[in-house]
């Protein structure tokens, strides 16, 4: 599978108390041209405090890639490649959207992301992130933190 269509750009969501956010149009727009189905994987990632997530069609190439990582590094750790498809596609949730982009973030992955009022989304080219935006203002990555600072002024909330 060859990717044409990129998530391309950041945008911020209110999230409820039950959890329920609006996933970004540019999100949505890409998912909808790689995919049939309306709906996005969510899962853990596994260098940074936040969600990973993509359309259904992307895990073909995850696993692709973790087999590709296994071969290079079975005899060194064969330990690592079960943590990192656990990882990978069992700490994974398939989450449905409305009609209006809406979903319900389950609260296993709201609690590892530690997503609380507000999510920022983050376009990564074959996948996005989902950052809680005061998280993501503490990473090392000075984009990420201008993301994230820019989003919450833009919305009237305090540094």
């Amino acid at each position: 599978m060859e990717l044409t269509d990129l998530f391309n750009g950041n945008a911020l969501s209110a999230v409820d108390a039950k959890g329920r956010l609006s996933v970004p149009a540019f999100i949505r727009s890409v998912i909808e041209r790689r995919s049939d189905a309306k709906a996005v994987v969510i899962g853990t990632q596994e260098a940074s405090p936040c969600l990973n997530a993509y359309d259904r069609s992307y895990a073909a190439i995850l696993y692709r890639e973790n087999e590709r990582r296994r071969l290079a590094e079975e005899a060194a750790d064969p330990l690592a490649h079960q943590a990192r498809a656990r990882r990978t596609f069992g700490m994974t949730e398939d989450v449905p959207y409305d009609t209006s982009g809406r979903i319900i973030l389950p609260p296993m992955l709201r609690r590892k992301g530690r997503i609380e009022d507000l999510a920022l989304f983050v376009g990564m080219g074959g996948t996005f992130e989902i950052w809680n935006p005061r998280l993501a203002l503490e990473q090392g990555d000075e984009d990420l933190r201008e993301i994230a600072a820019w989003r919450l002024e833009e919305r009237g909330i305090a540094l």
